[in-house]
């Protein structure tokens, strides 16, 4: 059986056409691959935003832009080889603008995460050694201001502030002289916590970002007609490279979203007509079930014939390869602005195997991806034409995987290897050594299986394991994923508890926090009790799924907590830090 069976066509033959010509070697640079957009597509729209006010900018304006503010930094401020210049924002256009700029200028761009509170924002940029600054400007008057961070200077990424200047502002029209970055230079420094506290700074090179881009479109077929809607926070790797450089490849168009806000990411993918929509499973599962609740509203006549007619469709398109549910659901899927949709892509997370099933009844081309930062992020997809309901995706050509240590079923930690893993740890070699083998093998620290063509099914973390009383692995991701579509509950963590210190084996706790709507309505109906009949619904709950595992896997611990826990800005648990919140 060939190593990658599902491949449809060429995505590489416009870098075929140009090798030699736009750009020199196997892979382009970030600023190579958006310039040769810009030279094949000028006209077609680059970023748009709807909120609070229309912006629209072509591949020429955006080009010209990057341009005026690239030279700006190398003459007005000395921007040289090696420089780190950060950037920090809501989604816009003058983020993805400022961060195409840093490139073009030669330096290294830091992406921070907007929501970090002040000390820890200036904490990354001093790590960082970052010269510079682009933020929002309610920010900019908080970091650095006892200059302590040592920035030489800070631009605001929106109008209106006196003393910062704006952007578009930074202009020097004259080219001069600046260092070109080659495919093996550093292009990004991206700092992730994932779920394990203390950040890293993961180092990207332009062949590492570029690389991913295009052998994604192996199993993601893109055209300049596609509209991507960049609704996650855009520092994040999977944003960073799914969304946004995915968009800049085939001079297609990003519409940004600066905020989770169901009613404004409704006119947005209305008005945007977007095509190409990459979100994480609690998006979906929210979308899917308020289009559900909207068709059993009409009646069980209505809801038993639209359910038979999915059924139908899904069956249908995963024996023939023909997706009818998209003409058949259009005016449903209109209600959720999905009707101009072409693909969806879920990542960061488990997505329940439900969520993937109904979407793709309804006519969406919906598939699941798996990544980390550590890799560009994204090294397994699944391709919209050959998907597997359990599994997170098979690899791309130029990548290999295998899995080591593997259990009595196969699960084993899985490694990777390929042009898309990173380059290190930024000033951390003794944490690379951890993850990077001395021969380019990248450690994922997430445990499953593979099938014979390479499809990769994830049973949990390596780090998060609980290992029970009868040397059982119980993977708390595997659990959780169970809890995903009870209304009653807004977050829960799965985390090990203590059982024996001396034997070091553990139990499976729970720790829940209920869906706010739902302890408002019992604190209403039940002002004296409610807290202990929430309680009650929720062990209730833990039963229930407790009924569908094995007996090493049950819960027997319940905790129900009304602070939200917390989450990653994909909204994955930080399990270490709540498990350090609940300790025994």
């Amino acid at each position: 059986m060939p190593a990658y069976p599902f491949i449809k066509g060429n995505p590489l033959a416009p870098l075929d056409e140009y090798r030699g010509k736009a750009f020199s070697g196997e892979w382009p640079t970030v600023v190579e691959m958006f310039e040769l957009s810009c030279k094949r597509f000028p006209g077609n729209a680059c970023f748009t935003s709807i909120f609070p006010e229309r912006e629209h900018y072509t591949y020429a304006e955006v080009q010209e832009k990057v341009r005026k503010v690239s030279n700006y930094l190398v003459k007005r401020c000395g921007i040289r080889k090696g420089d780190k210049i950060a950037v920090s924002g809501k989604n816009s256009p003058q983020w993805a603008i400022a961060y195409l700029a840093i490139l073009k200028s030669g330096a290294i761009v830091v992406p921070l995460d907007f929501g970090l509170h002040d000390n820890d924002m200036e904490r990354l940029l001093k790590f960082a050694e970052a010269t510079y600054l682009f933020i929002d400007r309610d920010r900019i008057r908080n970091i650095d201001a006892d200059g302590s961070v040592g920035l030489k200077g800070k631009f605001s990424l929106e109008q209106g502030d006196p003393d910062y200047t704006y952007l578009f502002d930074l202009v020097e029209e004259e080219d001069v002289p600046r260092y070109h970055a080659n495919e093996y230079d550093t292009a990004a420094i991206l700092f992730t916590s994932g779920t394990t506290g203390t950040p890293k700074g993961v180092m990207l090179s332009h062949r590492n970002i570029t690389s991913d881009t295009f052998l994604v479109t192996y199993y993601m077929p893109l055209y300049e007609s596609d509209v991507f809607y960049v609704i996650l926070p855009i520092h994040h790797a999977y944003t960073m490279t799914a969304v946004l450089m995915e968009t800049l490849s085939v001079g297609a168009s990003a519409v940004f979203g600066k905020r989770l806000a169901v009613t404004q990411m409704l006119k947005e993918l209305k008005e945007g007509k977007v095509t190409m929509l990459l979100a994480v499973p609690m998006l979906y599962n929210k979308m899917i079930k308020a289009l559900m609740e909207g068709i059993r509203k009409k009646g069980i006549v209505v809801y038993a014939v639209v359910r038979g007619l999915m059924t139908f469709s899904g069956a249908f398109k995963k024996l023939t390869g023909i997706n009818i549910g998209k003409h058949l659901f259009k005016g449903i899927l209109a209600q959720v602005s999905m009707d101009t949709n072409r693909i969806c892509i879920c990542g960061a997370g488990p997505l329940p195997e439900s969520t993937y099933r109904l979407w793709n009844q309804m006519g969406i081309d919906f598939v699941e991806g798996y990544g980390l930062t550590e890799a560009s992020p994204i090294t397994n997809l699944n391709p919209p034409w050959h998907y597997k309901y359990d599994a997170v995706g098979t690899i791309f050509p130029q990548e290999e995987i295998k899995i080591v240590n593997p259990d009595e079923n196969g699960n084993g930690v899985m490694y990777i290897k390929g042009p898309n893993v990173m380059q290190g740890y930024y000033k951390n070699p003794e944490a690379t050594k951890e993850v990077l083998t001395e021969d380019g093998w990248l450690n994922t620290g997430d445990v499953g299986h593979l099938d014979a063509n390479n499809f990769f099914t994830i049973t949990g973390r390596e780090r998060s394991i609980i290992v029970t009383e009868g040397g059982k692995n119980v993977f708390p991701e595997e659990i959780e994923d169970k809890f995903q579509l009870f209304d009653e509950i807004g977050i829960i963590a799965i985390i090990g508890y203590t059982v024996d210190k001396a034997l070091k084996t553990e139990g499976v706790r729970a720790v829940i926090y209920p869906e706010p709507k739902y302890t408002e309505k019992m604190q209403k109906e039940h002002p004296d009790d409610y807290q202990g009949l929430i309680q009650k619904r929720m062990e209730a709950l833990v039963e229930d799924v407790n009924k569908e595992l094995h007996s090493y896997q049950k819960i027997t611990r319940v905790t129900v907590t009304y602070k939200p826990l917390p989450l990653t800005t994909t909204a994955k648990v930080k399990r270490f830090e709540i498990k350090e919140l609940f300790a025994d």
